[in-house]
């Protein structure tokens, strides 16, 4: 590896064996304190580095400047963003990052659980990337490639900028958050400590994607209310909440309409959790659609199954809530089509061959873009993610650092 790969790599590294992971049953903010471990760290680096404002505030919010060395006065600011925490679907208590030096496309066996096995049949992206240098975790925990690629990435950016004075910029700010998994990445965000003009989130997969669609989303919970009777004498007078909701979940389509049937730009609807007793039964749905407006026809598909489960059980009843979580940046992005044209001309000059794609969930950006911060999202190599079987290239890592260093210089050419 050159000496620009052998820093990343060791970057991150270091960073996947912090255990960060947050909690979605916690009601603090962050969702665990163990993130502030890792984000203490990042403080600390970018003051080495020479980043003289880097600080971590009250909520867990890393923030810093990279100074622009450009003598224009109307480059705007740009804010590359990763989150540190790692999500709860899988263990990240004592990550021992491997490093795989020059991948030659065989299957790779972790080797703490012999039965966890990364293939290229499951992970095909991995033929893509022979030759290249390949991290995993070693079987008993996801990596955290997700999103410590994307940290290793921004710090490795500040480390090159401050260090070289052949790349003329203008100010760069740096946003590292917590909670991101649990989707409370920037509820607590102060936008006026950011002070930054557009954003992109460093939390993409395959090199070259450039992701300027996110779902819309709502949280919707349908609970049922039945009649409560002693069990002995309940005959004619009983109507178990439990049992509407179970035939409600049994209506529920099978081939569409569901994340295990759809792809690509379509829309589903997903039960989460269920809970329930004999009077009061309830499930909760994530709603997630590209169109903002096919949320409201999706609802009303639930609602109509609803009803139908109450007819079904005379003397039972429904109600609804709804909750809007996020919605597509991409509404937010049409105004701003430079914003997504400079991330297109960077890729284009670093070599790299860009992919504009759609995310079929939400990322941090998805808010930030309706908080006054347009903000598509740079890939990063993150791939497997969520489990035992994610890896990252190194070699993706350093084609994203390359397109953040050519994209800076972007935005200021084009002041």
């Amino acid at each position: 590896m050159n000496e620009i790969q052998q820093n990343i790599a060791e970057r991150f590294m270091r960073y996947a064996q912090i255990d960060t992971q947050s909690d979605p049953f916690s009601a603090d903010f962050p969702s665990t304190s163990k993130q502030l471990n890792l984000s203490m760290l990042l403080v600390e680096e970018l003051r080495e580095i020479g980043i003289e404002d880097a600080l971590l505030d009250e909520h867990g919010y890393v923030f810093g400047t990279i100074p622009g060395t450009t003598n224009k006065s109307a480059v705007e600011t740009v804010c590359f963003c990763s989150h540190v925490d790692t999500a709860p679907d899988c263990s990240g208590r004592d990550v021992k990052p491997l490093l795989h030096e020059n991948y030659q496309g065989q299957d790779i066996m972790l080797p703490d659980d012999h039965s966890q096995v990364v293939t290229t049949k499951e992970h095909p992206y991995l033929l893509e990337r022979i030759g290249d240098d390949i991290i995993t975790a070693s079987g008993k925990t996801l990596l955290g490639a997700d999103d410590k690629a994307g940290v290793a990435i921004i710090m490795e950016l500040a480390n090159q900028l401050m260090n070289r004075d052949d790349v003329v910029h203008g100010d760069i700010r740096i946003l590292f958050t917590p909670d991101e998994e649990v989707g409370r990445g920037v509820d607590k965000l102060d936008m006026s400590k950011l002070k930054a003009d557009v954003g992109y989130t460093l939390d993409g997969g395959v090199r070259g994607s450039l992701e300027g669609d996110t779902f819309s989303a709502n949280a919707m919970t349908v609970t049922f209310h039945g009649i409560s009777a002693h069990p002995g004498y309940a005959k004619g007078k009983m109507v178990n909440a439990m049992k509407v909701l179970a035939h409600f979940i049994d209506s529920l389509p099978k081939d569409t309409f569901c994340p295990e049937t759809t792809e690509g730009s379509e829309g589903f609807v997903h039960p989460t959790g269920i809970k329930g007793e004999l009077e009061t039964a309830s499930v909760d749905f994530i709603v997630r659609d590209f169109a903002t407006v096919n949320l409201k026809k999706h609802q009303n598909v639930v609602i109509q199954l609803a009803q139908e489960a109450i007819d079904a059980f005379p003397g039972s009843r429904f109600e609804t809530t709804v909750n809007e979580q996020y919605r597509n940046m991409r509404e937010v992005l049409d105004k701003h089509p430079h914003i997504e044209l400079n991330a297109v001309e960077a890729m284009k000059r670093a070599g790299v061959e860009p992919k504009q794609d759609l995310v079929r969930g939400g990322t941090d950006g998805s808010r930030l873009s309706f908080m006054g911060l347009p903000c598509p999202n740079i890939f990063t190599g993150e791939m497997g993610i969520h489990s035992k079987h994610e890896y990252v290239s190194v070699q993706d890592m350093e084609a994203a650092l390359s397109t953040l260093i050519e994209l800076v210089q972007v935005y200021e050419q084009n002041a």
